[in-house]
């Protein structure tokens, strides 16, 4: 008799443990999630500048200078603007068209951190931006010399005034590299909302925007420090 006790005892105990064991690891579970975020609503101001349109300068007969001042609230949401100045300096050879601009630009807009864990150093961007330039541009042409008489028709235009309005959708990568300094590159699909052209045509750059037309691709290489 004992015998069986003891085992009725052992069997009665396993299944206690066995129907105790859900709630306490439920409770365990509500625990963790209830849990609050420690980390402070305001992380923290970034800076940045942009290589590739500097690279563009350098390189080709278009492109800009650009920098960018970022917002980090708790590590998930970054609010930004982002400045810069457009050039351009192209001759068509074909034509022996000129196309010359220099014009400032501006972009503001929010950034979501879209990693799992976004404390770590690693953060993987999804934003849009709401962009805007008005400016001038100048068309020369050194002229068409008529055949029979030998006149030279001039064609220029200077101080042709236009704006664009456009939106981007920004995918973009970051990593940390050593103390505040961190690097990133960013992706974007730019699409006209408005604009005014000017009187004699399409401008063959835009500021900010690049190259014209309905829709845009586009790409920064930024070097970030952080605050």
């Amino acid at each position: 008799m004992t015998v069986r006790k003891n085992i009725y005892a052992y069997f009665l105990s396993l299944a206690i443990s066995l129907l105790l064991i859900p709630q306490t690891a439920e409770a365990q579970r509500k625990k963790i999630v209830e849990v609050p975020d420690s980390v402070p609503f305001f992380r923290g101001v970034a800076v940045s500048a942009d290589l590739v349109g500097l690279g563009m300068v350098m390189l080709s007969d278009y492109g800009q200078y650009e920098g960018a001042v970022r917002v980090n609230l708790r590590d998930r949401y970054f609010p930004i603007v982002e400045v810069g100045l457009g050039k351009a300096d192209h001759t068509n050879a074909m034509t022996n068209l000129r196309y010359s601009t220099s014009a400032p630009y501006g972009r503001i807009g929010i950034d979501f951190n879209l990693m799992k864990n976004k404390h770590d150093i690693y953060r993987l961007y999804g934003g849009v931006r709401y962009a805007y330039t008005s400016f001038k541009y100048d068309i020369e042409h050194p002229g068409v010399t008529d055949p029979y008489w030998g006149d030279v028709a001039e064609f220029s235009a200077k101080d042709v005034k236009a704006h664009y309005h456009w939106a981007e959708v920004v995918f973009g990568v970051e990593a940390k590299i050593w103390g505040p300094i961190h690097l990133g590159w960013s992706a974007r699909y730019k699409r006209r909302i408005s604009y005014k052209s000017g009187d004699i045509g399409k401008p063959w750059y835009v500021p900010g925007y690049g190259k014209n037309g309905g829709s845009r691709l586009g790409g920064t290489f930024n070097v970030i420090l952080e605050i």
